[in-house]
C-alpha cells in the first residue's frame, strides 16, 4: 500500500544553525508543509541524534490524542475496579 504525499518521509537538504542560533528551513520544504512567517514551530528533543520541529497545530492534535486515551484508561479502570 502507497503512503500518501500527507505522510511521506521525504529529505529537503540542509539547515544550518548560525550565529544567532537560527535555523533557516528549506524552501520546498516550507511550501510542501505550508510553513509560513510567524508560523509557531515546537522544538522536541529527538534524543542525542537532533530536534524535530512540530507545528503548534500538530502539537495541539498529539495532547488532544494523548488526553482521549488517559480518559479511555481511566474509564476502563473504573470499569474493572467495579467489578
Amino acid at each position: 500500500m502507497a503512503e500518501s504525499h500527507q505522510h511521506a518521509k521525504k529529505l529537503y537538504g540542509t539547515a544550518t544553525i548560525g550565529s544567532k542560533g537560527q535555523v533557516v528551513i528549506p524552501a520546498d520544504a516550507r511550501e510542501d508543509l505550508g510553513l509560513k512567517a510567524g508560523d509557531r514551530l515546537y522544538v522536541v528533543s529527538a534524543g542525542n541524534a537532533g530536534v524535530v520541529f512540530l507545528k503548534e497545530e500538530m502539537l495541539e492534535d498529539i495532547v488532544a490524542k494523548m488526553s482521549e486515551q488517559v480518559e479511555g484508561f481511566k474509564a476502563y479502570k473504573e470499569q474493572s475496579d467495579k467489578k
